[in-house]
C-alpha cells in the first residue's frame, strides 16, 4: 500500500501567491495524498482564499492559529498531519507534478530525507544550485531546501522545528535528523520552484550571521564535534580548520547538561536541567583571553575550585570545562547542583516585613563569619549571590569566581549590603560577632 504523505502549507500573508501553491499541490500526480494549510494569523486575505480553495478540494483542508511564526506553524500541521511521510511546501512556492511519486520512490529504511533539485522564480530566476550533500558540509552550510520529504515519526523523535528565531529553521532541523543516522537522497529533476521576492527572508537572514552560528553551536555541539572537530566557527569555511588549534580542558561530567532551558541570559548564560545549573561565562576579549590561556585561571575553573573548599556553604560542583583556541581560552563553563534555598538576600532588603527578618540576619552574619574563619573573602558579597531558607536552616553563597583566601586591607564585611538599613546592618554585626 502505497503511504500517505501530507503536505505542509504555513501561511502567512500570502494571499496574491497560495492559490497558484496549491494548485501546484493538487496536480500531483500521486496518491494518496493530504495538504494541510496553517495560517499563522494572517492580516489580508490569505485565509479566505486558502478556504475557497479548500471548498472544492477534498484532499485540503485549512487550520488557523495566532501569529507564532513559520516553525510553530509547521510544527502545528504537522501534528495535525495523517501522513506516514511530511512535505513541507511554503506559500509562495510551487511542485512539480511528478516530485511527490518519483520521492516516494526513493524510500527505504535507510533514508532519512529526499529532497530534488530546485529553480528560481520571481525577482530572481535560474537553477538554484545546491551543493552535494555531505554530514561535514551540513554542519557548516544547508544544502536542503525545506520541501523535502521525512518521516512523521522522525519529526516526533526530534521534537519538531526549532521555534527559536534563529533564521535557519530547517538547517537545524536537518541536523537533527541526521543525527539519527540515514541518509539523504536528491532526485536528479527539478521539483521545487522557489519564489524570491524583495526583502525576503532568504536575503535579510544574512545579516543574522553571527546569531545563527551561535544558535546552531547551541543546539547541535555534538554534531559539530563529529564533524569540525568542534564548533562552527563565524568563519564558517575555516572551521575545521581552526578547530585543530582548538583544545578542551574538563574536570566532570559535563556534556548531558549543555543543553538545559535558558533561565538568565543578562551577562553570562545560566542553563538548568534535571536539578542542575550550568553557566556559560562571556567569552573574555583577546587580551584577557590570552592572559586566561596562558597564565592566570578561567573563571569557571576558580568556581569549581572554591565550591570544593566551600563545601557545605554552596551548593555542590559538578564539572568545568574550559575552551582554548591558539592558547586563547574562548568559551568557559561552570556546572553545580540546583540550591536547595528558596530566597536571596535582595528579598530581605526589599521586604522588611519579611517573617523572622531579625533572626535570618543574624543567622546570615553568623555564616558570613564562619566564611571568613575559614579564609573565605567574597569579593562580590551582594544581595544576589547570599542564598537562604525561610527558617534560616540552610544558606549558602553563589558566584565564587571572585574569591580571595586571604583578608584583604580595609576589609568591611557587609559593605555590599548597606541597603539593608542600619538596624539590619546591626544585627548582620551582631551575628558576625557570635562566632
Amino acid at each position: 500500500m502505497k503511504p500517505l504523505v501530507s503536505v505542509i502549507v504555513p501561511l502567512y500573508n500570502a494571499a496574491p501567491y497560495i492559490e497558484e501553491a496549491l494548485e501546484s499541490i493538487v496536480a500531483s500526480t500521486y496518491r494518496p495524498i493530504e495538504v494541510v494549510v496553517v495560517d499563522d494569523g494572517s492580516t489580508d486575505e490569505s485565509l479566505r482564499v486558502a478556504q475557497r480553495f479548500a471548498a472544492h478540494h477534498a484532499e485540503v483542508r485549512v487550520l488557523h492559529h495566532s501569529n507564532a511564526g513559520v516553525s510553530a506553524a509547521r510544527n502545528h500541521a504537522i501534528r495535525e498531519a495523517q501522513g506516514e511521510w511530511i512535505l513541507p511546501v511554503d506559500a509562495d512556492d510551487k511542485i512539480s507534478p511528478t516530485y511527490i511519486e518519483h520521492a516516494v520512490e526513493q524510500i527505504a529504511d535507510d533514508v532519512r530525507v529526499i529532497g530534488c533539485r530546485a529553480e528560481f522564480f520571481g525577482a530572481k530566476s535560474g537553477e538554484w544550485k545546491l551543493p552535494a550533500f555531505s554530514y561535514e558540509l551540513l554542519a557548516r552550510k544547508n544544502m536542503i531546501h525545506i520541501s523535502s520529504l521525512f518521516r512523521k515519526q522522525d519529526w516526533f523523535i526530534v521534537g519538531g522545528f526549532c521555534t527559536e528565531e534563529i533564521y535557519r529553521e530547517d538547517w537545524s532541523f536537518w541536523i537533527s535528523l541526521f543525527e539519527l543516522g540515514g541518509r539523504y537522497v536528491r532526485l536528479n529533476e527539478t521539483g521545487l520552484y522557489y519564489r524570491v521576492l524583495p526583502g525576503s527572508r532568504r536575503h535579510t537572514a544574512k545579516k543574522q550571521k553571527r546569531a545563527i552560528v551561535d544558535a546552531m553551536n547551541r543546539l547541535h555541539t555534538a554534531y559539530m564535534e563529529r564533524y569540525l572537530g568542534g564548533p562552527l566557527h563565524y568563519h564558517r569555511s575555516w572551521s575545521k580548520f581552526l578547530n585543530r588549534f582548538r583544545s578542551v580542558t574538563q574536570v566532570g561530567d559535563f556534556d548531558r547538561w549543555t543543553e538545559g532551558e535558558i533561565i538568565d541570559a543578562r551577562r553570562n548564560i545560566l542553563r538548568l536541567t534535571e536539578g542542575v545549573v550550568v553557566k556559560q561565562f562571556r567569552t573574555p576579549n583577546i587580551l584577557r583571553g590570552l592572559w586566561y590561556g596562558l597564565f592566570g585561571k578561567s573563571k569557571a575553573r576558580r568556581s569549581y575550585e572554591n565550591a570544593q573548599r566551600l563545601g557545605t556553604l554552596t551548593p555542590a560542583p559538578i564539572a568545568y570545562r574550559e575552551v582554548r583556541v591558539c592558547g586563547i581560552l574562548r568559551e568557559s563553563w561552570y556546572a553545580c547542583r540546583q540550591s536547595e534555598c528558596t530566597h536571596t538576600f535582595k528579598e530581605l532588603i526589599d521586604n522588611p516585613d519579611f517573617p523572622h527578618r531579625s533572626q535570618l540576619l543574624l543567622a546570615i552574619g553568623r555564616f558570613t563569619a564562619e566564611l571568613h574563619r575559614r579564609g573565605i573573602w567574597h569579593r562580590d558579597y551582594s544581595q544576589g549571590n547570599i542564598l537562604f531558607n525561610e527558617d534560616g536552616s540552610k544558606i549558602e553563597v553563589i558566584d565564587l569566581n571572585r574569591i580571595r583566601r586571604h583578608k584583604p586591607m580595609g576589609y568591611k564585611p557587609f559593605t555590599r549590603l548597606a541597603r539593608i538599613g542600619k538596624e539590619g546592618l546591626n544585627y548582620l554585626q551582631e551575628g558576625y560577632e557570635q562566632v
